[in-house]
């Protein structure tokens, strides 16, 4: 099968690696630098946790044509890289696209596709369960246990559900179906961003944020008024079991929280630059105007972090 990977990332050189041993042929869509790292030296990989390193030769383009075809494009990439790629996307004659990270926006973007593409495209959203850290040599740290992807519609079934399957037919990797993804994806922003913002106001040092206790207690509550935003406007949390972790044993949470934070590879896990992040608690804010319910500690983590991060990007 003739696949894009649509960025060069952590999460879309792991996806490359899963395609390639697939038995597919495989492009990554990637520039300057990283475009010549992967020319030179194929994807390279370091798989934390089985302790072993694999190369996979990929085609390598650094523009999607409007006339190039593939039978599936994967667009791995950050939240907010996502607008600038949606009109490429429109233009290009690919039909299937998998739209794969976190995304705050997924009915707009849809509709954008639907509205301005030459072609019609089938749309579908994705989340790979992994991630890790790309060094300056290009090497990338991959952090995950089996290769997991949540795939879902906004509109009922997967419409080429059987060729995405094709796709994966001869590894191992999972693919987990939601009924509905726009909440998943929803629900996943509400804990990572928690965890993002403990993180980076302690500069990525996860062992001192471990050791500040009101910090880790407000994370909780910031995950529990987020949850309740959610339920305000109607969405289901998925998983469930989220909420009533937090809302029937918030102490455990809270050990748990302080016990990931001193885990080893937890700071491969988290993002340092916070650039996504800040995108999406932004976007975060539509929802808690529309909900118009009281949020004092996600609007205090809010302050926070956002306040940080704008005096670094000065």
């Amino acid at each position: 099968m003739n696949i894009l990977v649509f960025g060069a990332g952590v999460l879309g050189s792991y996806l490359a690696h899963v395609l390639v041993r697939g038995g597919n042929d495989v492009t990554v869509l990637a520039r300057e630098k990283r475009a010549q790292q992967l020319e030179k030296d194929g994807v390279v990989i370091r798989h934390y946790f089985q302790r072993k390193t694999t190369v996979d030769k990929v085609n390598v383009i650094n523009t999607l044509q409007p006339d190039n075809h593939y039978d599936l494009i994967f667009v791995v990439m950050k939240y907010h890289d996502l607008p600038a790629v949606l009109p490429i996307l429109a233009e290009n004659q690919s039909r299937h696209i998998v739209l794969v990270g976190n995304n705050a926006d997924a009915h707009e973007m849809q509709r954008f596709l639907e509205e301005n593409s030459r072609v019609k495209k089938n749309v579908v959203f994705g989340f790979q369960l992994s991630g890790g850290r790309r060094e300056e040599s290009g090497q990338i740290i991959c952090v995950r246990g089996r290769g997991r992807m949540v795939l879902g519609s906004l509109y009922g079934e997967i419409p080429f559900k059987q060729l995405l399957e094709s796709a994966f037919t001869h590894v191992k990797y999972t693919l987990t179906y939601q009924q509905d993804m726009d909440a998943w994806l929803k629900s996943h922003i509400v804990p990572i961003a928690a965890l993002n913002a403990t993180s980076y106001l302690y500069d990525g040092d996860l062992k001192k944020a471990a050791k500040d206790k009101q910090l880790l207690k407000q994370a909780v509550s910031v995950m529990d008024e987020g949850f309740q935003i959610l339920e305000k406007l109607g969405y289901t949390i998925t998983p469930a079991n989220q909420v009533n972790m937090i809302r029937s044993h918030r102490y455990g949470v809270y050990v748990a929280l302080k016990i990931l934070h001193q885990l080893p590879f937890m700071k491969l896990s988290v993002d340092e630059s916070f650039s996504e992040m800040a995108a999406l608690l932004d976007s975060f804010d539509k929802l808690k105007q529309q909900a118009n319910m009281p949020t004092p500690n996600w609007d205090n983590f809010k302050k926070q972090t956002i306040s940080k991060f704008n005096l670094s990007h000065r």
